[in-house]
């Protein structure tokens, strides 16, 4: 029997799949790839696959090779650091594979229809899509909206790393954007913008048993978040200086926090709809029902 490969055909399936795949497990790591690092990664995976169509050797080299392939996929599309959670986005990557490569294996057999209709280059991607488009809308994605994470804040080429809580009881916002606004000593702004900081805006607060007031607003023109082992960039964050040193919420020994983050910056990075709404409290750690006190 005289099997005829086309290679476009192949790369364009292997590669929309990947993708599918890739998408999946950025939604559940916090959306840390950008999506020209998962076309890049999808399309590194369809090119390996093409490879080990096209080159000798014994069937244990070829399955290294494909193991590489698709471990290279991972490092190109996602910027993680340590091996542990490089691992887990190998478990993602598995799990998500089985499930549309299982979904499509079983409504194939189960639908009976024609054998071109479902096994063609658009039967393939389409099917994809539509188990893609499922499993997206019962994946719970992580909101980590109470935990210790490493924030690296950069303006002009200067570059401070300090100890951060991502909190939900910080609900602040830039009046007239409606955007998030997360809170740096004023040590740490001093170490980035002098004596004297450009681009003022007011940020008004209202703290648990504390009277009404403003807080000095800047934009800050990139911030690095490591959270969990993954890496967020977030560009153009409106930061707030507080006068007084942040404590962090009991329980999580962090006495060397620097900064409280907005989780809502988290929120308007997936693309949600963020609602304007007046800052109920300031960077309140005891309770994680952000503005539930508020007066």
């Amino acid at each position: 029997m005289r099997y005829e490969l086309y290679v476009d055909s192949l790369f364009l399936i292997n590669f929309v799949m990947n993708l599918y795949i890739l998408m999946l497990v950025n939604r559940s790591t916090l959306r840390t790839a950008t999506p020209g690092r998962l076309l890049a990664g999808a399309a590194f995976g369809g090119g390996g696959y093409l490879l080990l169509l096209f080159i000798g050797g014994p069937v244990p080299f070829k399955l290294l090779l494909g193991a590489a392939g698709a471990l290279g996929m991972l490092l190109i599309s996602f910027p993680v650091k340590g091996f542990k959670n490089f691992l887990r986005l190998v478990e993602k990557t598995l799990f998500f594979s089985f499930c549309i490569g299982g979904g499509m294996l079983f409504l194939i057999r189960s639908l009976h229809l024609t054998e071109g209709v479902l096994t063609g280059i658009c039967g393939v991607m389409g099917l994809g899509g539509v188990l893609f488009l499922f499993l997206s809308h019962f994946l719970r994605e992580p909101k980590p909206e109470h935990c210790i994470c490493r924030a690296t804040l950069v303006r002009e080429g200067t570059r401070v790393t300090v100890s951060a809580l991502l909190d939900s009881g910080n609900s602040l916002a830039e009046p007239i954007s409606g955007k998030p606004v997360s809170v740096v000593e004023e040590k740490v702004f001093r170490s980035l913008w002098g004596s004297g900081g450009q681009g003022y805006r007011a940020i008004p607060y209202h703290s648990i048993g504390k009277n009404r007031g403003i807080l000095e607003g800047y934009l800050l023109p990139e911030l690095y978040l490591e959270v969990n082992g993954m890496r967020k960039i977030f560009r153009n964050v409106y930061v707030a200086v507080s006068p007084e040193s942040i404590s962090a919420a009991d329980g999580y020994k962090a006495d060397s926090v620097k900064m409280i983050i907005n989780p809502r910056l988290l929120a308007e990075e997936k693309g949600g709809s963020l609602k304007k709404r007046q800052n109920e409290r300031m960077y309140d750690t005891k309770s994680g029902d952000s503005g539930k006190d508020a007066v």
